[in-house]
């Protein structure tokens, strides 16, 4: 099996699972409770809160530990706007948004807040000029995701930050850096970003595990209560082993960020030189050295995107048509056409993206697998 899914999901290190699996054997106790060994449970997270957070530059703030990035999503927008209490309701996002984001914007306009959404270029990255025109006196959020799920556009989230903190201080800085996070994970101690998302499954730690980062001063009205846990912030019994296998997934990824980086380039390099000397590719987003060295989105004239990847499947090949939220959604992806992006081109878009497991070796059969199935597949295209 050859799976190039991992903007979707990743397989867990070997490490995170023994670290879940300990915790769910014999260190299984809630760390709400006053005895011993839950004291040392809790005593763990915390460090673990101050671990994650100098992976990104930070020596104080919070992390609020979550189920996933859709509820840290969620909980950035909402919980923002909820402890503002303000008359001021303009915000601004994206059109390029990952569903946890864009949906709950179009519930914030349907219930009286008027949302400016942002373009992007042809490269799939979100437009200064756009944003900075976007801003209003009286803009209380702005949402911009960090690397784009479906194409790998980096946005300069620094710049983008610091254009909103110059012309709407108030205004704060919401950052999807779900797809970032593990391998491009940004020093937010050198930008205006006042909240970052997380999702556990996307760098090799578990599934229903992530976290919201808040930066001190920014204040956050609770989606969930009853218990007080997290602070407060976020109720409900404490996931300590999907908690404990974040924090050695994240630990992973940052000490071996070097090296890890290094193979993702050079498998991404031989997909992308190999895939291009195919008739007729063309590379859905960034160049090569602009993009995330982990995401490729291209299409191949005549082979729809689904039919491909049905055709790489009978080879255990596992690619993705799109965002796997959205993934048995046969709309167009909002993402491609935002590029100008249309019609075959982007019904034949395929998103292969890489992992840890991965290797150069794996990438040489995936072109050679494609070079194949897309010269069989064009003998049947309608002329």
């Amino acid at each position: 099996m050859i799976y190039l899914d991992n903007s979707a999901t990743t397989r867990p290190f070997d490490e995170v699972i023994s670290a879940v699996t300990g915790s769910l054997t014999h260190n299984y106790f809630n760390p709400s409770s006053v005895y011993g060994p839950s004291v040392l449970l809790q005593r763990q997270i915390d460090s673990g809160r101050k671990q994650m957070l100098r992976t990104l530059g930070l020596d104080s703030g919070r992390i609020i530990f979550t189920s996933g990035a859709t509820e840290s999503n969620n909980l950035a927008i909402f919980g923002v706007l909820g402890a503002m209490r303000k008359k001021s309701k303009h915000v601004v996002t994206s059109i390029i948004e990952h569903p946890s984001v864009f949906e709950p914007y179009m519930q914030l306009e349907e219930n009286g807040y008027k949302v400016t959404r942002v373009g992007v270029d042809a490269t799939g990255c979100v437009s200064k000029q756009e944003l900075l025109d976007a801003l209003q006196e009286d803009t209380c959020l702005v949402s911009i995701m960090h690397v784009n799920n479906e194409t790998g556009a980096v946005n300069d989230i620094k710049a983008l930050s610091s254009i909103v903190k110059k012309h709407c201080r108030q205004a704060v800085f919401h950052c999807d850096g779900v797809q970032a996070y593990g391998r491009i994970t940004p020093d937010l101690s050198r930008c205006d970003v006042d909240l970052y998302s997380i999702s556990a499954h996307k760098f090799h730690g578990m599934k229903g595990m992530g976290a919201l980062i808040v930066k001190d001063g920014i204040k956050i009205a609770p989606m969930m209560i009853g218990g007080g846990q997290e602070n407060g912030y976020r109720s409900g019994t404490t996931n300590a082993p999907a908690i404990i296998g974040m924090i050695e997934a994240a630990k992973i990824c940052y000490q071996s960020n070097n090296s890890l980086m290094n193979g993702l380039q050079l498998c991404k390099a031989e997909l992308y030189n190999g895939l291009l000397n195919i008739p007729d590719a063309y590379v859905n987003g960034p160049d090569f050295n602009e993009a995330a060295p982990y995401i490729l989105n291209i299409s191949f004239e005549g082979v729809r995107g689904e039919t491909l990847l049905h055709s790489l499947e009978r080879h255990k090949i596992y690619v993705s048509t799109g965002s796997a939220c959205s993934a048995k959604n046969k709309k167009a992806s909002r993402a491609l056409s935002a590029m100008g992006i249309s019609g075959d081109r982007a019904l034949g878009a395929v998103r292969m993206s890489l992992g840890a497991f991965n290797d150069v070796s794996q990438m040489q059969r995936v072109v050679e697998i494609i070079d194949m199935e897309v010269r069989n597949l064009r003998k049947y295209r309608r002329i």
